[in-house]
Parts: structure tokens; C-alpha cells; sequence
């Protein structure tokens, strides 16, 4: 570079400053984790995680003044392992006097209601039924 103007001279002089990565080698300190192996533990932790809610299932919850129990909460996860394992994609699982439709492969509650709010007691759009 020329340090009276503060230009470059050439081409080669940007390419080597901005565009090859620097030979340092940059380490992470101990006791911290490196971004990838965060981002590993993440989706570990995701896919084996428990049932998501959808935001129209949460706003159902909220709305209809439903408040789960840890009790019922892993009733309804185990009656989703339970459609999964028989294979189900859309699911009616029943937990107590509270009806959930879940898309089983994502693991997700699609809508929550309560037995009383149910019209008819007709669920449509499902292929397997898990009663807890």
C-alpha cells in the first residue's frame, strides 16, 4: 500500500488483505463449545424433544381457559409415541375430558379443545385415534 496517498498499488494487494482467509489459527477457549457443535446438540435435543404446540393450538389452549398438568402432558406425549408407532399421521389423542389432533411426524399438537366445546363429538381429517 502506499502509505502516502493510502491507495492500493495493485489488484494483488486487495486480494491478499481482503479476500484470502488469514493464516492465524483462531481457537476457541476452553470450556467453550465451537458454533457447529452447539448447533449438533440443538437439533439432538429437538428431535427427540417433547410434543411442540402449534400457535393455533396454543392461542386454543389460552382461549379455552386449558391448563395441562404434568400428568396430562405426558399422556399425551405418550399416546403420540403410541400413534406413531402404529404408524398414524394425524391423530385424535384424548387425554382425560380434552380432545388434541396431532401431526405425528412433526410432533406437533395441531388444535386442542375440550370435550364440552366439541360439536357432535365428530373429528375429521385423522386416521387413527389414541384414548389415554
Amino acid at each position: 500500500m502506499n502509505q502516502i496517498s493510502k491507495k492500493f498499488s495493485s489488484i494483488e494487494q486487495i486480494t491478499d488483505q481482503y479476500l484470502k482467509p488469514n493464516s492465524q489459527n483462531v481457537t476457541i477457549p476452553e470450556g467453550e463449545l465451537s458454533f457447529g457443535e452447539i448447533l449438533k446438540q440443538k437439533q439432538s435435543v429437538s428431535e427427540n424433544s417433547a410434543l411442540k404446540f402449534s400457535k393455533h393450538a396454543s392461542m386454543r389452549l389460552q382461549s379455552r381457559k386449558i391448563e395441562l398438568s404434568t400428568d396430562q402432558k405426558e399422556r399425551l406425549e405418550t399416546g403420540a409415541e403410541k400413534a406413531e408407532a402404529k404408524g398414524m399421521k394425524e391423530s385424535l389423542v384424548i387425554v382425560d375430558s380434552y380432545s388434541f389432533i396431532v401431526n405425528v411426524p412433526n410432533k406437533t399438537v395441531v388444535t386442542a379443545m375440550d370435550q364440552t366445546e366439541s360439536d357432535e363429538n365428530v373429528y375429521t381429517n385423522i386416521d387413527g385415534a389414541v384414548i389415554m
